[in-house]
């Protein structure tokens, strides 16, 4: 039979790990919002290099600005070759060629489509087999700007030999300049920091693994 003594023991052993792990919980809180603050302020604000030729042009689906930018980027020539990666399977080539209003001929010789990726690292990996077999060695990457980060990241992990140029664009419903204030916002930049967080461990993971395998 336990004593009050030895409950009482095992009572203040409990309330010192629960408090513990509050504390843990509120240590590791603090730095994933520090994390989502860093990660609010490095994105791109703007396009950095919008003049620079490249062989490539990859639009990753999500919106109708991505695929606008594109084909703007395309028809001024900056780039020869357009692939929209992540293209729902029902949706044909004559959809896209009808809602872009682009000329029939040139979309035929100049734009390709990947219907395989599911997310951000299947885009980098079907964009990864096209610009093998389109033998690219600069891309374009056109995706919004708060999905550009995770973005580079899984592409370089996919293709390090290919010099990218980010081009981000900008979709009028996410206010990044203000986005506390906008509780859609905020939502959609927590989630996709948390998802950039996983990206770069399974990167840090891979490249780990890489550097255990004997040469």
């Amino acid at each position: 039979m336990v004593g009050a003594g030895g409950s009482g023991r095992v009572g203040g052993r409990a309330l010192t790990a629960a408090r513990r792990a509050l504390a843990t919980v509120a240590a590791l809180t603090l730095v994933w919002l520090g994390g989502l603050l860093w990660f609010a302020a490095q994105l791109p604000s703007e396009v950095e290099d919008p003049y620079s030729q490249s062989d490539g042009i990859v639009v990753l689906t999500g919106g109708a600005t991505r695929l606008a930018a594109g084909f703007a980027l395309l028809d001024a020539g900056k780039a020869k070759q357009l692939f929209i990666s992540g293209v729902h399977r029902g949706t044909s080539r004559e959809h896209i060629k009808r809602l872009m209003e682009q000329a029939p001929a040139r979309f035929e010789c100049c734009v390709d489509l990947g219907k395989t990726a599911e997310d951000t690292a299947g885009n980098a990996a079907e964009t990864a087999t096209w610009v093998a077999r389109r033998a690219i060695q600069t891309l374009r990457v056109v995706t919004a700007g708060y999905h550009m980060p995770r973005s580079l990241l899984e592409f370089r992990q996919a293709m390090p030999e290919v010099t990218l140029i980010a081009h981000p664009v900008f979709p009028e419903h996410v206010k990044l300049e203000t986005w506390w204030r906008w509780p859609g916002t905020a939502l959609l930049l927590a989630g996709e920091f948390s998802k950039y967080l996983v990206s770069l461990f399974q990167a840090r993971l891979g490249g780990l693994s890489g550097s255990l395998v004997p040469a």
